[in-house]
């Protein structure tokens, strides 16, 4: 019996350990391309354990099932069809998990971790992602399938030994299937669950440092996207991540650091909902907000970066230039969040893409259109990709101009037309708001700047670089960089032309990027990469630089307040033409949530305590200090709020505004 039933067991066990091997091989190689990121030995060693601990994990979910059924199908005259199954089944198991494996350096290259629910937020979307692999990423593709092809050759044969003629006359009796499947079951429902404690594994049990890299590494990238599609069910609810609060207290905390009085906050079924009126009383002026893509302040010398926006730096000495504005994410759609909606970042995906938001959430294009603003969206490429035309069309955007709508583009791209079709367009479109004699919003997005990074010909010269900087900056980084001066020319062209145009008379403009290129390094979350630079143009403001710390989210009611339109919203950001605000900036950077202000800066990571910090702005760097339990509770209560007021609807239009007649304004009461 013994070897019956250990010739049962025998396809199961191989195939483990060359699972199990490949995985430690390709966390091994991870971890030696990026040693410098190793403080000692000891991580290293720890680094191994843990990740060993994941991959059985893995290996007892993916093998559970097989293994449940195999004993008992061996029993029966089908079992040699079985094992053609079972065979095809490890195979796909193990080209999936390779596959993975074999993405992650370009991803790891990218956003500076493992693959995680940026993967699965990209795959609806497969027309744009295959065109920026084959454009962009051609090499790492054809790399990735070759690989997939040679191993899966080789793997085919070693499979067919692993399940060979011994395993299908094997003679499994009941006693034999009996113990391979109490042994099994038991082996890899242990392995799945990874501990004997209260809880089964998770990545909190398993990340050890404070470099986001290495704790991402400690997983495998199947573990690590597997886990992603499982939170994404779990999205809402903010305190299975960061820790419990009552609802008072975030509220309370919340209120508090918008700098307005109690008797301010009227509703009590939309907690955040307020009254503010605006610092210009004069005729409402119209709104233009150009949304620059992936533009850190890392490119843009007057705020300490490379010299590859001449243009943003003369607008910046045009206009209210913000010196330490941080964006709330590392996404387009956070950033349209943050600066449209003036939401509060979370650990779930931007409210762009969820159900509750899609109709009735505030934006202040909503507010607007009730006040008889024309509303409109303009995009180079397909509006559709990330829910952005359903969210819009949803939430007061009247107009969608996209790919389809512009007029004789010179030159298209994997994400649409370049950005000097894109502001042709633009220049059309707000002639013809001017005209209509109706006071207009216009939100233009940018492209030009993406990953492949493809750029018109002839139009850019690459600035002089050092050889110390040369050494710094590979192929890619220097196309991103080319992509950066040619959107920059694009913008400076079209503000130019949109001076002398009649509509600039009475349009406050704001240019501001969504995101920075790339958000890496070894900090819990990398502040220096939320940097971006943003400026209000035409305002009645003269020209000067702002030092504040400042977040997306306070642009929308700084807005408002410059265009003289009465700020009824649930909107927590800071007006800042006040100059007694409360400095601060929050950041999501995957399950992790930065709220920075000038005493310092809390990070919170997912079941695990609060870390305290000082910031140096100067030298963007991160310290760290003792606990500030006090800062701590007032980011937790700002990373609850989000998935607080989602589900529970508080970032709803109100119904005063949702019934009010739209040819008056909303006044405060």
């Amino acid at each position: 019996m013994f070897k019956t039933t250990l010739n049962l067991l025998r396809p199961f066990i191989l195939f483990a350990m060359i699972l199990v091997l490949i995985l430690f091989i390709s966390r091994m190689g991870l971890a030696i391309w990026k040693i410098d990121r190793f403080d000692n030995f000891t991580s290293m060693l720890t680094l191994v354990l843990h990740g060993f601990r994941i991959d059985l994990s893995v290996l007892g979910y993916l093998l559970l099932i097989p293994a449940i059924l195999h004993p008992w199908l061996m029993m029966t005259k089908y079992h040699k069809t079985w094992l053609k199954i079972l065979k095809g089944i490890f195979f796909f198991i193990f080209i999936c998990v390779l596959f993975f494996e074999l993405a992650t350096p370009a991803f790891i290259n990218e956003y500076g971790f493992r693959p995680n629910r940026l993967f699965i937020e990209y795959l609806p979307y497969p027309n744009e992602v295959f065109n920026m692999l084959i454009n962009g990423h051609l090499l790492t593709l054809i790399t990735v399938l070759l690989l997939l092809s040679i191993i899966g050759k080789y793997l085919w044969s070693f499979l067919s030994n692993v399940i060979s003629n011994k395993t299908s006359q094997s003679n499994a009796t009941l006693m034999s299937s009996s113990f391979s499947f109490v042994f099994l079951v038991l082996v890899l429902a242990l392995c799945a669950r990874g501990t004997v404690g209260h809880r089964p594994i998770n990545p909190s049990l398993v990340y050890f440092s404070t470099d986001p890299l290495i704790n991402s590494l400690t997983l495998n990238s199947i573990y690590s996207v597997a886990h992603a599609f499982k939170q994404l069910g779990d999205e809402k609810n903010a305190s299975k991540l960061y820790g419990n609060m009552t609802t008072e207290k975030v509220i309370k905390l919340v209120q508090q650091e918008t700098g307005l009085l109690p008797q301010d906050f009227s509703s009590k079924s939309l907690p955040s909902l307020t009254s503010r009126l605006p610092a210009y009383q004069g005729k409402p002026k119209n709104l233009v907000i150009i949304l620059e893509e992936s533009l850190g302040a890392q490119f843009v010398s007057s705020l300490g970066g490379l010299s590859l926006t001449p243009e943003i730096d003369k607008l910046n000495s045009e206009g209210w230039a913000f010196k330490n504005l941080y964006a709330t994410g590392t996404r387009s759609v956070r950033g349209i969040e943050a600066v449209i909606t003036g939401f509060t970042p979370t650990p779930a995906r931007a409210v762009v893409k969820l159900d509750k938001s899609q109709t009735g959430f505030f934006t202040i294009a909503s507010l607007l259109a009730k006040q008889n603003y024309s509303t409109q969206f303009i995009y180079g490429g397909e509006s559709h990709f990330d829910n952005m035309k359903s969210f819009f069309l949803g939430n007061g955007f009247s107009d969608i101009v996209d790919f389809k709508d512009i007029q004789n583009p010179q030159f298209v791209g994997s994400w649409g037309v370049c950005d000097d079709d894109l502001f042709n367009q633009a220049d059309i479109e707000l002639t013809k708001l001017h005209n209509s004699n109706q006071p207009f919003f216009s939100f233009i997005f940018s492209s030009s700047n993406h990953d492949p990074f493809e750029i018109p010909d002839g139009i850019v010269t690459p600035i002089h670089y050092t050889s110390e900087q040369l050494s710094q900056f590979n192929e890619k980084e220097l196309s991103r960089h080319k992509a950066i001066q040619y959107a920059d020319y694009a913008l400076g062209k079209f503000i130019a032309k949109a001076k002398q145009q009649p509509y600039w008379q009475d349009t406050i403009f704001l240019v501001v990027a969504d995101h920075d290129a790339r958000a890496l390094g070894n900090d819990l979350v990398p502040i220096k990469n939320f940097h971006i630079p943003g400026v209000i143009l035409n305002s009645p403001k003269q020209p000067f630089l702002d030092t504040r710390i400042v977040s997306q989210i306070d642009l929308a009611p700084t807005l408002l307040s410059l265009m003289g339109v009465t700020n009824y919203s649930p909107m927590l950001g800071h007006d800042l033409n006040k100059t007694d605000i409360s400095e601060r900036a929050m950041m999501q950077y995957a399950d992790n949530f930065a709220y920075m202000n000038k005493s310092g800066v809390s990070i919170l990571q997912p079941q695990k305590q609060p870390l305290s910090f000082n910031y140096d702005l100067k030298e963007q760097r991160l310290m760290p200090v003792e606990h500030n339990k006090a800062l701590s509770e007032v980011a937790l209560a700002h990373a609850l709020w989000g998935s607080l007021a989602y589900e529970n609807q508080w970032y709803a239009m109100p119904n005063e505004l949702i019934n009010a007649d739209p040819t008056n304004k909303v006044v405060s009461n």
